[in-house]
């Protein structure tokens, strides 16, 4: 019975700011991977991507599941390998489906994906398309104007504009002029809030330009707005659910990474507290989003909502959102009626359409 299993390929870890993330999702999803049902029909095998970008084998993958922290280089086989990808370690090929569960570069953005393409194997989440476009801030706001899709004013720039003081200059000003103060200064292709700034000034917004070209050669800078945060999840290929609406609620200024996942930061209310017809709005929103930029299999769409004259815009999309005790997918669809065990499998199940 059990040799008639499928094969779930778990690869998590990753070459990102957001590695430690990725391990906590990881443990989430493979233990409910081996809940008593799941087992009946599954058989985990983990891979871990450590922060040079190497690949290690189920072994070392299940040693940093039971820790829940990234081994230390002393604690790894000698190598020739320095860094990198240079080939899928020994097991792999007995893999029959795919699950990663990685966030940031080289995880969400395609690239995995497309390996997972090449050697023609199915695979959770987004295609190529919709991971990258997913991942890179400029490109998804391209596609939701493209869609006529709400969504607030922004500016685009190029981390070598800071580098002139006359080419940032012009830059200050065609955001004074644009945007104005608050603004939120952010990497195009990192997420987790990792290195976003919210500026209320001039010398707020030169620091948080530096600090985000320090990271990413293409930067998003948008307008600050006074509003509510909601989330909404998609699940799906052929057949398309859209989960309740669910609310954030914190304390500090703004979502930063710290609030994010520190346990306390923050709080989740699902439903969220708004008119039925604000909820339907958003549900509607959110499978638009998805489709513009073929974001599909899972996704969580953010949204912003200002209440005195209930306007709507759609923040952005993650297209491998996280499994964290604190992550918003699995608890909206926790309070949709879909409970974590049936998540993962329901997940599985999208990668073979």
């Amino acid at each position: 019975m059990l040799s008639s299993r499928t094969s779930i390929g778990v690869v998590f870890g990753g070459a990102s700011g957001e590695h430690h993330v990725s391990i906590k999702s990881a443990i989430t999803v493979v233990n409910a991977l081996r809940d008593e049902i799941n087992a009946r029909k599954f058989e985990v095998f983990s891979l871990y991507i450590d922060q040079q970008g190497r690949w290690w084998p189920n072994s070392i993958a299940e040693s940093v599941l039971s820790t829940g922290l990234p081994p230390k280089e002393a604690e790894l086989p000698l190598t020739l390998v320095s860094s990198g990808f240079f080939g899928l370690p020994e097991g792999s090929e007995k893999v029959d489906i795919w699950y990663p569960v990685l966030h940031g570069p080289n995880g969400e953005d395609g690239t995995v994906q497309g390996l997972f393409k090449l050697i023609g194997k199915p695979f959770v989440g987004s295609g190529v398309l919709g991971s990258a476009l997913g991942m890179d801030k400029l490109a998804m706001k391209a596609a939701f104007a493209a869609f006529d899709l709400p969504q607030l004013p922004y500016i685009s720039a190029e981390a070598n504009e800071l580098e002139e003081e006359i080419n940032l200059e012009c830059l200050i000003k065609k955001i004074k002029a644009k945007l104005n103060y608050p603004c939120f200064i952010k990497p195009a292709n990192l997420g987790s809030s990792v290195g976003i700034s919210k500026a209320y000034n001039r010398e707020q917004l030169i620091k948080g330009l530096k600090k985000a070209s320090r990271l990413d050669s293409r930067l998003v800078i948008e307008k600050g707005v006074n509003a509510r945060e909601f989330e909404c999840a998609l699940l799906g290929t052929k057949k398309v659910q859209v989960s309740q609406v669910g609310e954030i609620r914190f304390n500090s200024d703004w979502y930063d990474y710290e609030t994010k996942y520190t346990i306390g930061s923050s709080q989740a209310l699902i439903p969220a507290p708004i008119p039925e017809k604000v909820s339907e709005k958003i549900r509607t929103l959110t499978l638009k989003a998805c489709k513009a930029i073929a974001a599909t299999s899972m996704a969580r769409v953010d949204f912003f909502y200002e209440e005195t004259n209930e306007r709507i815009w759609i923040n952005e999309i993650n297209t491998l959102p996280g499994f964290t005790p604190q992550s918003m997918y699995p608890m909206l669809w926790e309070a949709s009626g879909i409970t974590l065990e049936k998540l993962v499998s329901t997940l599985v199940e999208t990668a073979r359409e």
